[in-house]
């Protein structure tokens, strides 16, 4: 995820005044950079906030994974989410929790630290070059959300690859995990170190271009709603967070539509306890199965999921940053 356009210092604004942006720096709030924050409370902060978003959202997760996962005719997600209850009472959107969130802080925590560095430098150097504020923020936003993606997935493929299995576990596929240890000793058991990077290829096809999407289609939703509401509102609190928010849940719905495809094949991959699948094959064996829309099963808790998930996230984020800058007149 990110969270805002990208941050310019004293001398970047003025850089990109003369580039001929300045109207365009006037006409965004002031930001937090990376280099403004107090990196200890950062981090620590942050763990404890998306933690806590975590386990509100993972309901969503629980019945996404089970929709993708399901054989034919694709059941509603209203019925697959009785079934589970029916099943496996509340915790059963809650299986695999404890997995996902010891994965979460440090996935988290490498995403957030390569989102800012790339965003910094990335605008910085494009401001430099005399590139429009405009471009610059929405090429530092991409390449910040590329960075982030792929330096994330090296830590949280193994964490998804475990949390999955918990989600979907059937008495049908053998004997039950007796939680997430015993899923990790299994799958290494069973498949090796490959086994826990099964799905990582197309994690990184999925995750990579989505959070370029999401990060340049995120702040420039944020500049065209600003430029719309005028310098008037910069300072109501209420404003920021509201136009925060429904910038990021645009982007978090419309990156969930683009992605769902590759989603559904990369979760039905890390769930087979075979290890044979290409993600090709798996493909053709979906399309087969159900037809284009089989691709789609789960789009709508998805949907919900990340345009609230973005939403949140971002408000968050943001909050998060203001919480941990060194100057606290922020």
């Amino acid at each position: 995820m990110s969270f805002g356009a990208v941050d310019v210092d004293d001398g970047g604004a003025a850089a990109t005044a003369a580039a001929g942006g300045g109207d365009e720096v006037r006409a965004m709030p002031a930001e937090v950079s990376w280099e403004m924050l107090d990196k200890s409370r950062f981090f620590l902060l942050g763990a404890a906030l998306f933690s806590g978003v975590s386990a509100a959202l993972y309901p969503a997760v629980v019945l996404k994974t089970h929709l993708q996962v399901s054989p034919p005719p694709a059941a509603a997600a209203s019925t697959t989410a009785a079934a589970i209850l029916r099943r496996h009472g509340p915790r059963g959107f809650y299986r695999g929790f404890g997995a996902s969130l010891a994965g979460t802080v440090p996935a988290r925590a490498v995403y957030m630290a390569a989102l800012e560095a790339t965003k910094s430098a990335v605008g910085s150097a494009a401001v430099r070059l005399g590139v429009a504020e405009p471009a610059a923020s929405a090429a530092a936003s991409a390449a910040g959300g590329v960075s982030a993606a792929v330096a994330a997935q090296v830590v949280w493929t193994p964490v998804d690859v475990v949390s999955q299995r918990l989600m979907v576990q059937t008495a049908a596929a053998g004997p039950p995990y007796r939680g997430g240890a015993d899923a990790l000793r299994r799958i290494l058991r069973a498949d090796g170190v490959r086994g826990l990077y099964r799905g990582f290829g197309v994690s990184v096809l999925t995750y990579a271009p989505s959070s370029a999407a999401w990060w340049a289609s995120y702040a420039t939703a944020q500049r065209l709603i600003w430029r719309a509401l005028g310098p008037a509102h910069h300072d109501s609190r209420a404003s920021v967070v509201a136009v925060q928010g429904a910038s990021a849940a645009a982007a978090g719905g419309a990156a969930a539509l683009v992605t769902m495809p590759l989603d559904t094949v990369k979760t039905r991959l890390q769930v087979m306890d075979g290890g044979g699948a290409s993600l090709a094959s798996e493909a053709r064996a979906l399309v087969r199965e159900g037809g284009w829309g089989a691709c789609y099963r789960g789009l709508g808790p998805r949907w919900a999921s990340m345009s609230l998930s973005a939403a949140t996230m971002v408000t968050a984020y943001e909050f998060l940053k203001r919480l941990s800058a060194k100057d606290t007149s922020l």
